[in-house]
């Protein structure tokens, strides 16, 4: 069984409005290069041009826990994991 990648709902116009796409890879990195092959165009919103950097307001989660807490792109994942991709709100 592949993992699971939550796709909020600004971003779903990449997935064909797929809330959820099953991906493969074994770091967060690996797999969000397979959701780019899978939804063309979404790596603009992800990730700060050619740099393979994810934007700033762009928060990853695993099983709950914060990637930037973890080991980043390089965030190993198995097989039941569930990835979750949250855009920041920021305001005032």
């Amino acid at each position: 069984m592949p993992v699971k990648i939550m796709i909020p709902a600004p971003l779903r116009q990449f997935t064909n409005n797929a809330a959820v796409i099953e991906g493969n890879g074994a770091t967060v990195g690996q797999l969000l290069t397979d959701l780019q092959a899978k939804g063309p165009g979404i790596e603009a919103r992800l990730f700060k041009g050619q740099t393979g950097t994810l934007n700033r307001f762009v928060n990853i989660f695993v099983n709950q826990e914060d990637i930037r807490f973890l080991q980043n792109l390089d965030t190993p994942v198995k097989e039941g994991d569930e990835v979750s991709i949250v855009a920041a709100i920021a305001g005032g």
